[in-house]
Formats: C-alpha cells, sequence, structure tokens
C-alpha cells in the first residue's frame, strides 16, 4: 500500500533529516522501519541520515513523562529505521524546524523531550542554536579498541544519551572509507551497538573528527559524537571547566562548551534547505 508522506528537510554542518509534521501522533504514528528506510535512501528515495517526528508529548508513549514540561517530543528514527535515543545536529534542525512552522518561539529557551531525556536549546546573536546535551559519562571500558582498515586503536567510552567510542589517530583517513562498520572489542562494551569517533587534535581546544554513526554509516557530522570527542579530550588532557572546543566535522564546524556543573552545550547551525511529498 502507498501512502504520501510530507517533509522538511534540514540539515546540521550537513548531517541532513527529514522532519515530519505529526503534532496529535496520528499522521505518521505508523511510519515503520522499511518506510523510514525508503525515504532515507539516496538514490531511490528523498536521501538523509535520519527522519526527525515532531510530536506533542502528551501524544506519544515515550513522551508522556516530559507533559508538564514540555510540548515537543523529538521521534528521533536513523537512517536503517532503528529507533534513536539523541541527535545533537537532529535537535537543532528539530527546533528550526519548530520555528518555522509557527509551532515554537524562537524568543524563549525552547524544552523539547528526547528519549535521552529534556533537552533546551536557545538560538544565539549570530542565528546559530545552542542545545543543553546535559551531563556526560564515562561507562567502565578498561581494554575497548576499535578495528577499521586494518588498523586498531584504544578508546575510550563515552555516554551522552547514546553510546560513543572515542579513538585518537594520527591521520584523519587511517579508519579507511567507512563503508562497513568498525568493530569493538570487547563486544560487551556496546550490546546494543555505537557511534564511533575518530579523532585528531588540530591545536589548542581545536579537534577534527570523522564518525560511522550506528544505524547509519558515516556522516558529514555528529553532534553527540563532537561532544563525546571534546569531554574525551579534556579528560585525556587534565582540562577542567569551563572550557570550549571546535571541533571539525566534514561539514563544517561545531563548538563545545564544557560547564563547571558538568553539563555540555553544543553550539552549531541549522538550515532548512527543502520540502514537498514523498510516496513510500
Amino acid at each position: 500500500m502507498t501512502r504520501t508522506v510530507r517533509w522538511v528537510k534540514g540539515h546540521g554542518t550537513e548531517n541532513d533529516f527529514l522532519l515530519l509534521r505529526d503534532p496529535d501522533g496520528t499522521a505518521y504514528r505508523d511510519l515503520d522501519a522499511a518506510a523510514v528506510r525508503a525515504m532515507c535512501e539516496r538514490r531511490r528515495g528523498v536521501g538523509a541520515d535520519g527522519v526527525l517526528r515532531a510530536v506533542r508529548t502528551d501524544a506519544i508513549d515515550d513522551g508522556r513523562a516530559y507533559a508538564e514540561v514540555a510540548e515537543w517530543f523529538m521521534d528521533f528514527r536513523n537512517a536503517d529505521g532503528s529507533t534513536g535515543e539523541m541527535c545533537g545536529n537532529g535537535a537543532r534542525v528539530f527546533a528550526a524546524f519548530l520555528y518555522a512552522e509557527g509551532l515554537a518561539d524562537p524568543g524563549t529557551e525552547l524544552p523539547v523531550a528526547t528519549r535521552a531525556g529534556l533537552k533546551r536549546i536557545r538560538v544565539e546573536g549570530d542565528g546559530q542554536l545552542t542545545v543543553d546535551m546535559g551531563i556526560a559519562r564515562f561507562p567502565a571500558s578498561d581494554g575497548l579498541e576499535v578495528s577499521a582498515a586494518g588498523h586498531t586503536w584504544s578508546a575510550t567510552a563515552v555516554d551522552m544519551g547514546n553510546p560513543h567510542g572515542v579513538a585518537f589517530v594520527d591521520d584523519l583517513a587511517d579508519p579507511g572509507p567507512l563503508f562497513d562498520p568498525p568493530t569493538w572489542s570487547p563486544s560487551e562494551v556496546f550490546p546494543k551497538g555505537v557511534n564511533l569517533e575518530f579523532a585528531l587534535r588540530r591545536g589548542a581546544r581545536h579537534l577534527a573528527m570523522r564518525v560511522h554513526e550506528r544505524g547509519v554509516g558515516e556522516t558529514r557530522s555528529c553532534g553527540t559524537g563532537a561532544c563525546a570527542v571534546a569531554v574525551t579530550t579534556a579528560r585525556v588532557d587534565g582540562v577542567d571547566p569551563p572550557a570550549t572546543y571546535r571541533v571539525d566535522v566534514p561539514g563544517g564546524t561545531l563548538a563545545v562548551g564544557l560547564h563547571s556543573d558538568g553539563h555540555v552545550e553544543l553550539t552549531g547551525p541549522a538550515v532548512l534547505v527543502a520540502r514537498g511529498e514523498v510516496d513510500v
């Protein structure tokens, strides 16, 4: 059975998403993994790294616990149709979508509920958006190693509401084309899969990275991944907050702020580029 889905496409440092307006949670409630994959496919569909469905918190089970503090829930799906907890670039694009649709006021802080908890978003004076990503945590990961393209690196596990593994490399080309997912050991460190970042120091509090995202593949950017790289670097270097890191990704540049209360903030652009309909 064919159905038509109305979408808006946006990106944050070229990490791109299809945004669906579904306030009452009924228009696209039955959008299954196959439909998400079809929409995100870059040759047979519209093309995107994921789908973000805007649903009121009281209209979706995962959002009801936040109904008193946030109006909107970000229902995030990876390009392979799997459900995601959180996406830093996606959160900024999600906010830009709500502003453009007249569903939120860009002049006030915007609380957004996600499967990784409540995130607060604000618009900066230069038009960029900042997301309070919460507190980074470091699960036990002694002996963690990541392998790609015949290389193996020691890595650090980081929880940014979703799982990350950060490895420092000598050259960003070392992990190869990343067509296939890198492997990690011990496998039990990330039983539900992981986003893997390959990071490089470029200067004082200046980093660059590539990422293989769980459920997507290599992407042009990853907001939670940039945060994971920054907090790992600060920990390794013994840098106490407050501190701000510049993180270069293939699709642009992000700023990661580390605060004394443990919170991490992600700042970067969010751009809406097209809208239309697709039959899935």
